[in-house]
């Protein structure tokens, strides 16, 4: 564990995060920085903070989800950034972030008026990223011990898409970054050891 591991990860974000955020109105960086900010105003704790800010990293690792949508294909972002994120936080930081494109389907399927309320471009993703759950599926899922931070995660998600919205700058959030990292991190969470939990590729 490295306190130079968080900062290495918001450089990232920043360096990378100009581009546009798929077909939404607001760079990668203006909506992680949303999404973060509306999870800080609604009092969450330092790991959901984080992982609001860190959610879509993995669209920033090779930058091809726009064409990848443009060819009807899934870019899986929500596990495409996962092994950088396991190497500096545990479960409370991963697990929501793995599972908030899951968050969306389960809303989808369970709340009277969600799949119409989403933003056109985020419903268009919806019907590569698998389409509204069937009842087995959300039942599976709400079970998961993160599901109900993943759900809280992509209400931020959903909210953060405001062209006129001003965040603070991302230096903002190093210290819930550095928080979140000490409060859950442990020898086990290490990469090898939570992708045999989440079955994800590191």
């Amino acid at each position: 564990m490295s306190g130079e591991g968080v900062e290495r990860l918001l450089e990232l974000l920043v360096s990378r995060g100009g581009g546009q955020y798929g077909y939404e109105p607001v760079s990668q960086l203006a909506h992680a920085l949303q999404a973060a900010s509306l999870a800080e105003a609604a009092g969450e704790g330092a790991p959901l903070v984080a992982a609001a800010l860190l959610h879509d990293l993995g669209h920033l690792v090779d930058g091809s989800e726009v064409a990848r949508l443009a060819r009807g294909e899934d870019d899986h972002h929500e596990l495409r950034a996962l092994r950088l994120l396991k190497r500096e936080f545990g479960a409370a930081v991963v697990e929501p972030v793995r599972l908030h494109v899951q968050a969306k389907r389960y809303l989808c399927a369970l709340e009277p008026g969600y799949l119409a309320a989403l933003s056109e471009a985020s419903r268009a993703s919806l019907a590569v990223q698998g389409g509204v759950m069937s009842a087995d599926e959300a039942a599976a899922f709400i079970r998961l011990p993160q599901a109900q931070a993943a759900l809280r995660l992509r209400r931020y998600d959903d909210q953060a898409k405001d062209p006129s919205a001003r965040s603070p700058e991302a230096d903002h959030f190093l210290p819930h970054l550095r928080r979140a990292q000490a409060e859950t991190w442990t020898p086990a969470a290490t990469p090898d050891s939570l992708s045999a939990q989440t079955g994800a590729t590191p």
